[in-house]
């Protein structure tokens, strides 16, 4: 994988979700229109925090967020989430 050249500022994170299921546990193909957003992901960098709050996530992390959580962007035609550490639920 190649370096990323952004630093998030403060105590925000930026996430690479993970790809999205392309079939059921039985077998069956899900449909581009019937997938879900995934909600875990990899840390693939960190800001430096707040004053008096230190990161407590740190790159390569495995993360859970909410399916709502974060600002979609694209950087070198990869999908990545930038957001805030509050809406990280747990590190797996």
């Amino acid at each position: 994988m190649a370096k990323i050249k952004v630093q998030p500022l403060a105590d925000r994170v930026l996430v690479k979700p993970q790809e999205a299921e392309n079939k059921t546990a039985s077998g069956i193909i899900i449909p581009d229109t019937a997938k879900e957003k995934p909600m875990k992901g990899e840390v693939i960098a960190v800001g430096m925090g707040k004053k008096d709050e230190p990161m407590c996530v740190k790159v390569g992390d495995k993360v859970l967020y909410g399916k709502y959580s974060g600002t979609e962007i694209t950087i070198d035609g990869t999908e990545y989430l930038i957001m805030r550490e509050s809406d990280i639920y747990a590190i797996i």
